[in-house]
């Protein structure tokens, strides 16, 4: 039952014939976990909030740092340094208290996956790397829960339902049904290393609680079995359809940073140094070639003099390398 309070606050759902009151006892009914609390999850647990989603986790391990701020809503700069999900919780309760947020301040593993789904109704995919994507879709396949998912990447967007249940009892197609495999180690970037339009994580958010909403209330037509790709720059939308690959075959969760080789890539060869050893090299003036591989703003802000060549550039670069001496 909706509440005095609560019919008032949500009236402008309930007037919507389609909507209605039924519509908005369902929100309340039902819960959501929402898996990275940053340029997705702003906007996205803004309107689950403000709709009135009755138990919202959040969950992510990182804390509020200064560049969040110029895309992360939810945050401001006293907030910097702070846990990201215990700012939210604070936020969020104080703009509707006739919700339940539940704080989850660590990092989604193999090992906690299952169970931590298993208490939700709907997971929300608002994370930045592969390892995490395939894991937040073959926890949502094992435990039966629907994947609203969206992802950004400078100027574009991506937005999907995988694993629908059908009025037939039946699921609609998931992540691997149409990305089976991740990319190479390093071909796609995320966002700290390639940057992002500000406003484009709100749209994309935005679009992700929408489809939310559309889910629980039964609302219209779901993208399950479409990704919708949205470009801001030229402000042009395409809609890919993909069915259920049948060689697709999900029974546990593994190694995701072995499958998307994020770990080999992390646990190479290249000998690293600690800025001691490095002074020391520079009192000893010893022959190195330093090269700095951060952005030009980046560079221009504070430098110790290197050659600066930004790491999207890396391989077009080549030749200016040194080959016979450290770097």
């Amino acid at each position: 039952m909706l509440s005095n309070e609560e019919l008032a606050r949500y009236s402008r759902h309930i007037l919507i014939p389609e909507f209605g009151i039924e519509g908005q006892t369902k929100l309340k009914n039902s819960s959501v976990l929402v898996v990275g609390c940053g340029g997705l999850g702003c906007p996205l647990l803004l309107y689950l909030c403000a709709a009135g989603v009755g138990r919202i986790g959040l969950l992510d391990f990182d804390v509020v740092e200064e560049s969040n701020l110029q895309r992360q809503i939810l945050y401001t700069t006293e907030d910097i340094g702070q846990l990201k999900v215990d700012v939210a919780q604070k936020k969020l309760q104080a703009a509707n208290p006739h919700i339940q947020i539940d704080v989850h301040p660590l990092r989604l593993e193999s090992s906690n996956a299952i169970e931590l789904f298993e208490k939700y109704d709907i997971i929300a995919d608002g994370t930045d790397n592969f390892p995490t994507r395939y894991l937040v879709n073959d926890a949502c396949v094992l435990t039966n829960k629907v994947n609203v998912f969206a992802s950004i990447f400078r100027f574009e967007g991506q937005l999907s339902v995988f694993n629908m249940r059908h009025s037939d009892g039946t699921r609609g197609p998931n992540y691997r049904d149409i990305f089976p495999a991740p990319p190479p180690p390093g071909m796609v970037q995320n966002c700290a290393e390639s940057g992002v339009l500000g406003v484009l994580p709100g749209i994309m958010g935005s679009l992700q609680a929408s489809e939310i909403i559309k889910v629980i209330t039964g609302i219209g037509e779901s993208l399950s079995g479409q990704l919708f790709l949205f470009d801001v720059s030229s402000f042009t939308n395409r809609i890919l359809k993909f069915k259920k690959n049948p060689k697709i075959k999900i029974t546990e969760l593994i190694n995701y940073e072995d499958f998307c080789g994020t770990k080999e890539a992390t646990n190479s060869n290249v000998q690293e140094i600690n800025a001691l050893e490095y002074k020391k090299w520079l009192d000893a003036n010893k022959e190195h070639q330093l090269i700095d591989v951060r952005e030009v703003y980046e560079y221009e802000i504070v430098n110790l003099g290197g050659q600066l060549i930004p790491a999207n550039s890396i391989n077009d670069s080549l030749d200016v390398i040194k080959k016979d001496i450290p770097k």
